[in-house]
């Protein structure tokens, strides 16, 4: 085995910083999931309200595994809609589908008081 010429070592010294830039700026910008429910338009006659959602869903991520991984619950009888963990990149895709409405991070309320006898 030969020694490593001088070129292919300052090479290494030179590109080795830029990779890790580049892999390091690609998993920041996408940050961690985190869940949300997205409100999206009637479901069209003939599907079930589960087939529009994970079609949905997997228009946006790419794969059906990945969408049926990704959905926690699905809504039909007040909203129509799902909630999802996904990743920010994955949100902005589930965004541009044209049947979704809208598109809340979910969140957990609280009451600040349990005593409702001294409701008048």
């Amino acid at each position: 085995m030969k020694p490593p010429t001088a070129t292919s070592v300052l090479l290494l010294i030179v590109l080795l910083p830029l990779a890790g830039a580049v892999f390091m700026s690609a998993a920041a910008t996408d940050g961690p999931p985190a869940v949300y429910l997205v409100f999206v338009n009637p479901t069209p006659p003939g599907v079930t309200c589960m087939q529009f959602h994970l079609g949905i869903l997997t228009a946006a991520l790419g794969s059906e595994a990945k969408a049926k991984e990704a959905m926690i619950y699905n809504y039909k009888n007040v909203v129509n809609g799902f909630s999802a963990r996904v990743t920010p990149s994955e949100l902005d895709a589930i965004k541009k589908q044209p049947q979704v409405n809208r598109v809340l991070p979910s969140a957990t309320l609280h009451l600040m008081s349990s005593n409702f006898d001294d409701i008048s």
